[in-house]
């Protein structure tokens, strides 16, 4: 009986040691430069570490870097950690980074980070733990650059084709847990990494089960077997008991990213703007915040986030006005007789947008618009239709960093493979003013800058800008140390304990 006794309590231990989250899409690649899915960025921030990152208070500090100088406004010196290792236990070095930086800004290598790099003149190793980056001209994203995943460079040197490396589904890193298993479409387990340069986590193991239907997702937090997970307004306003609040703290907090419908404008059309802005005119975007999120979001005005040095208050959503529409419309030469027709693209795991993609039916049937919609699970809708821009429209969301950049969504050297500009938008005078900017590193005018992108990019439509939903998390109260902040509640994960 003793020895039942002592297995059942190692056997508790062992899974009160575990953090049980969920994931609904399978990771593509889970590497830092090349993961450009949410699913394949999650799972590479648990592996991977970046020279800087944000502290609880969006501050910049050092990561992989112990410290770091500005010599000059175009110099910029990283005195690196020596006590870091790798996964596989080699030692972490300057010519990591180096690889990293040659590795990106490769030709041969797609990956939409590169613009990130582009000010960069040259990288260059001063001894084994010193890094000297030199600039081209003062950028005001000149840290922020190196927030990417560094990479090893002993693994990766050889490699031929680092797209489609084995690398991609086995990664090494030097973060705070390594990938323990992986197999699509099942759960993903990850254990402490014990060398880790902070120490070790406070909890072995984090599993992400792998749960697609949101439904389903719901169902194992009620029963309490996820310890962090995600509520939508309606759950959290109709759907959850009292048992649930005792069980699980609510964390609810802006979220950092908008959703919008996003026109092809490629497409004739959509290249006339009496289209767009007759359509901007029926849609009735505080509708859809209250249907779908019984207040608990707000209407999106713009590319950028409130709160942020590039909002532009001044910009508001537009009042829906049909009459208008309609007139719009029958200039650009639609009517009974010949209506327009279009496809709203979306991924079918997040049901959220496909509502939101039925509300915005509905509400363009109005005016005499028809809509289609196809709905595709994730990899598949990526692969198919948002790589290679085979979309009338589509409705996806964008998740921004606490340093709005407009040079990935907005300026035309973004309309590439790989670019993150998918609608094709081109507005010479928007790259300008992105160009002015980035070499602008003065605050005051940085913010004047961006508003004035912010304001061009509203009236020229290339989206319809939607809504910006709340975060709201519920979070195992048993867990400890659980720091709720402005970069979200994982920044202090390895100081977790789960008793």
């Amino acid at each position: 009986m003793k020895k039942i006794a002592l297995l059942l309590i190692i056997a508790f231990s062992l899974f009160s040691s575990t953090l049980h989250l969920s994931i609904s899409a399978n990771p593509s690649r889970i590497n830092p430069i090349l993961a450009t899915d949410s699913a394949s960025g999650e799972i590479s921030g648990w592996i991977f570490n970046s020279l800087v990152k944000y502290d609880k208070n969006g501050n910049i500090v050092g990561d992989l870097a112990k410290n770091f100088k500005f010599i000059d406004d175009k110099t910029l010196i990283f005195n690196l950690r020596k006590n870091v290792k790798w996964h596989d236990g080699v030692k972490f070095s300057a010519k990591d980074v180096l690889f990293t930086y040659k590795t990106i800004t490769s030709p041969k290598v797609f990956t939409p980070y590169a613009s990130e790099f582009r000010y960069v003149k040259n990288v260059e190793i001063v001894d084994d733990y010193t890094i000297k980056v030199t600039y081209k001209k003062p950028y005001f994203k000149a840290l922020e650059t190196w927030m990417m995943g560094i990479l090893p460079e002993h693994l990766l040197k050889n490699e031929k084709d680092i797209m489609t490396s084995s690398f991609n589904q086995h990664p090494i890193g030097t973060g705070p847990y390594k990938l323990k298993k992986f197999k699509i479409s099942e759960d993903i387990i990850l254990e402490a990494n014990e060398n880790y340069f902070e120490h070790k986590p406070k909890i072995q193991n984090i599993v992400y089960h792998f749960i697609p239907d949101p439904s389903t997702q719901f169902l194992m937090l009620k029963s309490k077997k996820l310890d962090v997970g995600g509520l939508s307004p309606l759950q959290l306003e109709r759907q959850i008991d009292k048992s649930f609040k005792e069980y699980y703290k609510i964390i609810e907090q802006p979220s950092h990213g908008y959703t919008y419908l996003g026109f092809n404008l490629k497409k004739e059309k959509f290249k006339d703007k009496r289209v767009r802005e007759a359509i901007s005119l029926a849609i009735d975007r505080k509708e859809l915040v209250d249907i779908l999120f019984f207040s608990h979001g707000k209407v999106c005005t713009g590319p950028f986030m409130p709160n942020t040095f590039a909002f532009n208050e001044n910009i508001k959503a537009p009042k829906k006005d049909l009459k208008r529409a309609k007139k719009l419309l029958k200039e650009a030469g639609y009517d009974k007789n010949h209506p327009l027709v279009f496809e709203i693209a979306t991924n079918s795991n997040n049901s959220i947008r496909l509502y939101a993609a039925q509300i915005i039916q509905y509400q363009l049937s109005k005016i005499g618009v028809k809509v289609k919609i196809k709905a595709m699970e994730w990899q598949a809708f990526l692969n198919t239709i948002v790589h290679p821009r085979n979309f009338d429209t589509i409705l996806l969301g964008w998740g921004l960093g606490l340093t709005p950049d407009a040079y990935p969504l907005w300026h035309s050297k973004s309309d590439k493979p790989g670019g993150f500009n998918l609608v094709g938008y081109h507005n010479k005078k928007v790259d300008r003013l992105i160009e002015k900017a980035e070499v602008t590193v003065d605050r005051k005018k940085l913010s004047q800058i961006y508003k004035k992108i912010f304001a061009i990019i509203a009236d020229d439509l290339p989206y319809i800008f939607l809504y910006i939903p709340n975060s709201i998390t519920a979070v195992n109260k048993n867990i400890k140390n659980v720091e709720p902040s402005i970069v979200g509640i994982f920044h202090n994960e390895i100081d977790w304990i789960k008793p």
